[in-house]
């Protein structure tokens, strides 16, 4: 296996826990300084742990706070990442909000909110990194396997991260030229805290019937695939990944 990612340096938005904080990590554990971001104050604890992690696999860490619906808040986490390393290589926004709901019971107000967090948000992600990484920079957001999904409830989760494909494959056209890849990962429903509090136990198990091993997607099954396309699977590019057991496809 080939590491060129020895002294690069990364973005990980949503990058404090769950499979945000197993990116900063695993890409940590390449040599890679990770810029970790949390979103809210509640999640500080957790960056400070994955900030420790990443310093204890022999890597820089620094870890900035930011609301990324509001996109000076996109620029400043940029310009301290650049401030902290030199600059950027990798940009990983596992950031989302999920929400099942009734269609006839969403209101306006979590309309705004799940598109400004799933897709304003990402949107402006993809915009930035474009302007601020290093040439061969690689650019990866974290979507999901319900674009590929005929199902009620996830309107505004699946509906605020489908506009993230053509975001991805706009940018890897615009940015190719100064040999950006741009990708999308689709797990499946992911075994972590976002999951459970939309779903009953009833619900639980049908998911995990539809993929392989009777299971949810691990985020040890996602993590992996983050690094493999930051380093040897650059040419890949424009590309959802649909990493699911099989649980969905098109």
């Amino acid at each position: 296996m080939s590491n060129s990612l020895q002294g690069k340096s990364a973005i990980v938005a949503g990058g404090a826990k769950n499979l945000g904080g197993l990116i900063s990590t695993t890409l940590a554990g390449q040599g890679v300084n990770i810029a970790v971001h949390y979103n809210s104050g509640s999640s500080e604890a957790d960056a400070d742990r994955t900030i420790a992690a990443v310093e204890a696999a022999g890597a820089k860490a620094v870890k900035v706070q930011a609301d990324l619906t509001q996109v000076s808040n996109v620029e400043r986490l940029f310009d301290t990442a650049i401030e902290a390393f030199g600059s950027v290589d990798i940009a990983v926004n596992t950031a989302g909000k999920v929400l099942r709901k009734p269609i006839l019971e969403t209101s306006e107000a979590e309309y705004d909110s799940m598109l400004d967090i799933n897709a304003k948000a990402a949107y402006f992600f993809i915009k930035e990194a474009g302007k601020r990484l290093n040439d061969e920079g690689k650019i990866i957001t974290i979507v999901t396997a319900l674009l590929a999904a005929f199902t009620d409830g996830y309107s505004t989760y699946a509906g605020g991260k489908s506009p993230v494909e053509h975001f991805t494959r706009a940018a890897s056209k615009e940015f190719g030229t100064r040999g950006i890849s741009v990708n999308s990962i689709a797990p499946g429903p992911m075994d972590t805290p976002f999951f459970y509090g939309q779903e009953t136990p009833d619900r639980v198990e049908f998911h995990k019937s539809q993929a392989m091993k009777n299971q949810l997607t691990q985020i040890e099954d996602i993590a992996p695939i983050v690094r493999f396309l930051a380093d040897e699977g650059w040419w890949i590019t424009g590309q959802t990944l649909f990493a699911n057991g099989g649980y969905t496809t098109r």
